[in-house]
C-alpha cells in the first residue's frame, strides 16, 4: 500500500467507527424495554425499525453510487446518520421520536454499508481486501463495544446533572460523526467512471441468481442476525440462566460489552491472521467457536461458562461479514455496485432474527433458549458456505 492509500484510509476508518453507531440499537431496545415496559416480542421490533431499510435501500444505493460515485454516497450517509442521532436529543425522549431516529439511523447505514465498502476497494484494489474490510470491521466494532459502556455510564447519577441519562450515547456519538463527515468531505479520492450502461433494480436482483453471490448474501443475513440477536438478548439470557433477581439487572448490562470487546478483538487478529492463513481455514475455526457458543448459551447455568459463550460467539462471528462480502465483491469485479447492494440488503437478517427471537423467547416453555434455537439455525447455515470458499 503506498503512502497516499494509507492517508485516505484515515476518514475511511473513522467512517466504519461511524458505521458501527447502528449497533446502539441493541443498547438501545434494552434501555427501552425498561423505560417504556416493552415486552420481548415488542422489543423484538425495534432491531426491525433499523435493518428493516437495509433490505428496501440497499440495492437502490447500488444504482445510486453509478450515477454520483461512492464518496457522494457515503457523504450522503453521513449526514442521515447525524440527523438520527440529533433527533433523541432535540426531540425528547419519547416511543415516537425513538421509532423516528432509529428508522433515520437504519437508512444511514444502509447507504454507508453500501457505498463505504466499495470505496476502500477503490483505494485499495483487490490486494487484501478481506484483510482491510476486517480491520474496518475493527474500527467499527470498537463503536459497537463502547455503546453499552457510553450507555451505562450515563445512566449514572453522575452524568444525569446533563439531562441526557443513556441518551448521552447520542451526543458522543453525534460529534464523532460530524468528525467523519469533515475529514471524508476534504479528502480526495479518484473514482474511476462506470463504463457501460447504468444497471437497472432488477438487473441487480437477478446477480441473486448467481450462486456465490445467493449464498454470500444468505451468510450475511445469518451473520448479522446473529450479530443482532446476541446484542439484544445478552442481558436477558444472563439473568433467565443464572436465575438472579431484577434487582441485579444492571450487572448483565455488560454483557454486550463482552461479546462487542472479543469481537473487537477477532476483528483486529481476523485482519493480521488472514494475511498468513487460509481463508477457508480460518472461517471454519470461526464457525466451530459459533457453534460452541450456541451449546454453552442454550444450556449452561454457570456464570463463567455464560461469558466464554459470549466470548466464544463475539471472537467467531468478528469476520464473517467481511469473509462473506470480499468472496462476493471479487467473484464479480464488474458489477461491484451492484454486488454490494445485494450483500448489504442482507443485514436485513438484524430485523428477522430479533424479531423471531423475541416471539420464541416469549414462549413460556422455551424462555431465552428460544431465542438460541434461532441463532444456532444461522450457525448451521455458515457451516454449509465453508466449501464457497478457497483453500488459499
Amino acid at each position: 500500500m503506498n503512502k497516499t492509500s494509507k492517508i485516505v484510509l484515515i476518514p475511511l476508518m473513522l467512517c466504519f467507527f461511524s458505521m458501527g453507531f447502528v449497533d446502539l440499537v441493541g443498547t438501545a431496545a434494552d434501555s427501552m424495554q425498561t423505560e417504556f415496559q416493552l415486552t420481548n416480542s415488542e422489543k423484538g421490533v425495534l432491531p426491525m425499525l433499523v435493518f428493516l431499510w437495509f433490505f428496501i435501500f440497499s440495492v437502490p444505493t447500488g444504482m445510486l453510487m453509478n450515477k454520483i460515485g461512492r464518496k457522494k454516497t457515503v457523504m450522503l450517509s453521513l449526514l442521515v446518520t447525524l440527523l438520527a442521532l440529533l433527533l433523541p436529543l432535540i426531540g425528547g425522549s419519547t416511543l415516537w421520536v425513538m421509532y423516528i431516529a432509529l428508522s433515520l439511523l437504519g437508512i444511514g447505514n444502509a447507504l454507508m454499508q453500501t457505498s463505504l465498502n466499495p470505496l476502500v476497494s477503490t483505494v485499495m484494489g483487490s490486494d487484501n481486501l478481506a484483510s482491510t474490510l476486517t480491520f474496518g470491521q475493527f474500527i467499527k466494532a470498537i463503536a459497537s463495544f463502547s455503546a453499552p459502556l457510553i450507555a451505562a455510564w450515563g445512566a449514572t447519577s453522575a452524568t444525569n446533572i446533563l439531562g441526557l441519562g443513556w441518551h448521552v450515547l447520542f451526543a458522543i456519538f453525534l460529534a464523532i460523526g460530524i468528525l467523519a463527515t469533515a475529514l471524508l468531505g476534504i479528502t480526495h479520492i479518484e473514482e474511476e467512471p462506470i463504463e457501460g450502461k447504468p444497471s437497472s433494480f432488477a438487473d441487480c436482483l437477478k446477480l441473486l441468481g448467481v450462486p456465490i453471490v445467493l449464498l454470500s448474501f444468505i451468510g450475511i443475513v445469518c451473520h448479522v442476525g446473529i450479530d443482532v440477536g446476541v446484542n439484544a438478548h445478552a442481558p436477558n439470557i444472563l439473568l433467565e440462566r443464572l436465575r438472579v433477581g431484577e434487582q441485579t439487572t444492571t450487572d448483565f448490562k455488560y454483557a454486550t460489552s463482552i461479546y462487542f470487546a472479543f469481537r473487537t478483538l477477532g476483528c483486529l487478529s481476523g485482519s493480521i491472521i488472514m494475511r498468513q492463513m487460509s481463508i477457508k481455514k480460518f472461517f471454519i475455526v470461526s464457525v466451530v467457536m459459533m457453534a460452541l457458543a450456541m451449546v454453552g448459551l442454550a444450556v449452561a447455568t454457570n456464570e463463567w461458562l455464560l461469558w466464554a459463550s459470549l466470548a466464544l460467539v463475539g471472537f467467531g462471528n468478528s469476520n464473517i461479514f467481511s469473509i462473506c462480502f470480499a468472496t462476493a465483491l471479487t467473484s464479480m469485479p464488474q458489477k461491484q455496485n451492484e454486488v454490494s447492494g445485494l450483500m448489504i440488503m442482507g443485514l436485513i437478517g438484524g430485523a428477522i432474527f430479533p424479531l423471531i427471537m423475541g416471539f420464541m423467547s416469549d414462549i413460556e416453555s422455551l424462555g431465552q433458549a428460544g431465542a438460541v434455537i434461532v441463532m444456532a439455525i444461522g450457525v448451521c447455515y455458515l457451516f454449509t458456505y465453508v466449501k464457497q470458499l478457497k483453500t488459499k
